[in-house]
């Protein structure tokens, strides 16, 4: 009998030793997704890394004559960008459905928590009603002997102590619930984002490609009248920068600041939530001496790459949602957000947007996806041209020299609002 056991132990030790060559781990849940993500957000860095080289190439692009072939080259550049962005939003969409899953396991480990803490404060709190029947004078008259008496005493102080002890146990099992669960929550709206992202690019994509078909299909003629075009438009850019300047001047003269919120950066949010490069400030800043004509800019320019997410600042109303590049191509701000934030007496404009994601009189929330960001309009390269108005001095209405929906309003620094 014992050598029969002793067979069978050696058999199931080579079994394990079998296991164990073959390589197979014995690994937790926890840990394979744990695996996972890292895993994945280590493809997002190599995605991003890519994308920011494409940024390089056509910012450099940027800086050249425009003519055919530099129109083709940057369109091309964007084309491989968006295409990678797509690539990111993909995996940030896996990545956050693994996170997902992670949270959904700590919930049911957190509410298992509560569960046994709770029927342990239970269990206590039975045991000191049980003993705390008898007043301290009972317990000192019942027992033969004093020392009995205090032991007693003793034994319903120490419950009472654990008990407290229990109940705060308790209490932060419930706070980690709490927590997991607004990480939850926080991670399906991240997800739904960027699904609603990722739909987006695939758009902006086939748009690209658009225009890449139509440069490649412009005949030796055509091309000629294209880059004439170009030149041109520097002169409607001029005027229509001018329509602009005076029109809002006349505007920030009506500006009551003594009705606006006091300066606190953060009040509004920042409308780029992922990495930026910000390239011209607001007011007279020098690019802005060197291009336009009034020498002042009325916004702020925050530069990624075609795609990236824009958010809306804050609550609020859409007033309007136009593409400007239908009526004065490449002449003003091109696809563009206006939204009004009714609480705070202020606007903001979300500008060269690639995707529009609202309409006019949708309400928004804070950090709600509006749109993404592009090369529309009158714009060098890639980036939001994000402006913040007095909502009192906010127009919009037809432009003499581009279509029927212009926004103008007394502009403010988005500095005195925004966390940059």
């Amino acid at each position: 009998m014992k050598q029969q056991h002793n067979i069978q132990r050696f058999f199931i030790i080579l079994q394990i030793c079998a296991l164990l060559a073959g390589g197979v781990s014995f690994v937790s849940a926890d840990e394979a997704l744990d695996a996972q993500i890292r895993e994945k957000n280590q493809e997002l860095q190599e995605i991003q890394q890519q994308i920011l080289q494409q940024q390089q190439l056509l910012e450099q692009t940027q800086r050249e004559k425009r003519t055919v072939e530099t129109e083709l080259s940057r369109v091309n550049a964007q084309i491989r960008q968006i295409d990678l962005g797509i690539r990111s939003s993909r995996l940030t969409v896996d990545k956050l459905d693994l996170e997902i899953s992670s949270l959904q396991e700590e919930l049911v480990k957190a509410q298992e928590s509560i569960n046994q803490k709770a029927e342990t404060v239970t269990d206590v709190l039975r045991q000191v009603q049980e003993r705390d029947t008898d007043s301290m004078l009972v317990v000192l008259l019942k027992h033969n002997s004093l020392s009995e008496s205090l032991f007693e005493m003793q034994a319903l102080s120490d419950l009472n102590v654990n008990l407290l002890g229990r109940i705060a146990e308790l209490e932060e099992a419930q706070r980690n619930l709490s927590r997991v669960l607004e990480d939850a929550t926080e991670a399906r709206r991240k997800k739904s984002i960027e699904q609603a992202t990722l739909e987006n690019k695939r758009v902006i994509s086939e748009e690209l490609q658009g225009e890449k078909k139509q440069i490649l299909s412009l005949t030796e003629s055509q091309e000629q009248a294209f880059e004439k075009n170009l030149s041109e438009l520097e002169e409607r850019q001029l005027e229509i920068a001018q329509e602009i300047v005076e029109i809002e001047s006349r505007l920030q003269n009506q500006i009551d600041f003594t009705t606006l919120p006091d300066k606190l950066p953060g009040l509004l949010a920042n409308p780029v939530p992922e990495r930026y490069t910000i390239t011209q400030l607001y007011g007279r800043t020098p690019d802005a001496v060197r291009f336009y004509k009034s020498g002042f800019h009325n916004g702020i320019d925050l530069a990624a790459p075609v795609g990236t997410k824009i958010v809306a600042a804050e609550d609020g109303v859409v007033l309007a949602a136009a593409n400007q590049d239908l009526y004065c191509r490449r002449g003003a701000y091109g696809k563009f957000v206006l939204i009004q934030h009714p609480t705070l007496g202020l606007a903001t404009l979300y500008a060269h947007l690639s995707y529009i994601s609202v309409k006019k009189g949708d309400i928004v929330k804070r950090g709600d996806l509006i749109g993404n960001m592009g090369n529309t309009g009158l714009s060098t390269g890639s980036h939001l041209h994000f402006t913040l108005y007095d909502a009192a001095t906010v127009e919009v209405r037809a432009s003499q020299y581009c279509g029927p929906e212009m926004p103008y309003g007394g502009s403010i620094d988005p500095r005195n609002y925004v966390l940059f």
